[in-house]
């Protein structure tokens, strides 16, 4: 049985489940996977997976919810495979019990200690950094976390929503890093740089860096990519051409990093060909398909980095676990809004 790809709506996955749950058993080369990333982008990998193994991927796409559809699910789940971005996410899915730990070679020893679960329940296959774009005439090639709260930018900063997930997670990191009483110090300064308030997407970054709004943001780095190869449309191909990427890292660490990771399932049905997906995924050639498909940096450090995001520098992903990180978003969500970061 071949399903065919499509968006999730609640008539299509009704009859869908009830297909998938009918055939647990009798997939012998199928495995079902469950992914929130768009289907453009992970449809590539698939089509590789299933043209080197001769295993058929079934994909059901969720815009969120992957939690809550696997929990409705309960024991009967068709579910082998769980796709999602964010760390914190994949954190949640273990702490629900919606997962099952596996052991791979393959696996661990590819993807970094930092970047998968230690009891081997999820693993991170893909990162994006939390970079920082700057003006091109601007006389910046390095910078770190810390020196975003310098008095020198003041007035000079834009971000997003310090509420955002991606502000709220670097946030998080600095917490891990440096404590809460002084990660509090440096959003109250952070804040206090803003040249606007802290909204829009990350590509408004750019726009606005462009703009002469401000000299420097913070925005993650796959963005760079998809602006500066045309995909988000020339406006967004001009706004790049009016920044430069540089890849701060934390005093005595490293770049902050989100990923793109996956779990198998607690009742995947097809258990073999879900951990043979996963190594698949981390193989050179699915690495290098990953990255080129959304800029993203691999974690197998011998897949290649697309051109246009290689130019900017090697990443050196941050030195905590990212698990350390995601312990203090919820602390990291509560400091934004009491230095009023939005506001």
């Amino acid at each position: 049985m071949a399903m065919e790809s499509t968006k999730f709506t609640g008539i299509m996955l009704s009859s869908t489940l009830a297909l998938l749950a009918g055939t647990q058993g009798v997939l012998a080369e199928e495995l079902n996977l469950y992914t929130t990333r768009e289907p453009g982008l992970i449809q590539p990998l698939i089509d590789a997976f299933t043209q080197s193994t001769g295993v058929t991927v079934n994909t059901i796409f969720l815009q969120d919810g992957i939690a809550e559809r696997v929990i409705a699910e309960g024991d009967k789940s068709p579910a082998d495979v769980l796709m999602t971005v964010d760390a914190g996410v994949l954190v949640d899915l273990v702490e629900k019990g919606l997962t099952q730990s596996i052991e791979s070679e393959a696996l661990t020893s590819v993807i970094p200690a930092t970047l998968r679960d230690d009891e081997g329940h999820w693993f991170a296959l893909s990162m994006r950094a939390r970079a920082v774009y700057a003006a091109t005439d601007l006389d910046l090639t390095e910078i770190t976390y810390e020196q975003l709260a310098d008095p020198e930018w003041k007035g000079r900063v834009c971000i997003r929503s310090g509420l955002h997930p991606y502000n709220v997670a670097l946030t998080g990191s600095f917490i891990a890093h440096h404590g809460e009483e002084a990660a509090k110090e440096w959003l109250t300064g952070l804040k206090a740089n803003l040249a606007r308030p802290a909204a829009g997407g990350d590509r408004d970054v750019a726009r606005d860096i462009m703009g002469d709004l401000c000299d420097i943001g913070v925005a993650n780095s796959y963005y760079v990519g998809l602006m500066r190869s045309g995909a988000g449309g020339p406006e967004q191909e001009e706004w790049a051409k009016g920044i430069r990427m540089i890849l701060p890292t934390f005093e005595n660490g490293g770049t902050q990093v989100n990923i793109t990771g996956a779990a198998v399932a607690r009742h995947a049905p097809n258990k073999d060909q879900a951990v043979r997906f996963l190594e698949y995924l981390v193989s050179d050639e699915a690495q290098a398909i990953y990255a080129q498909a959304n800029f993203e940096y691999p974690v197998n450090a011998n897949a290649t980095v697309d051109p246009l995001i290689a130019e900017y520098g090697a990443l050196t992903p941050d030195t905590i676990d990212i698990v350390e990180g995601v312990k203090f978003r919820a602390a990291a969500s509560q400091m934004a809004e009491q230095v009023g970061f939005d506001n």
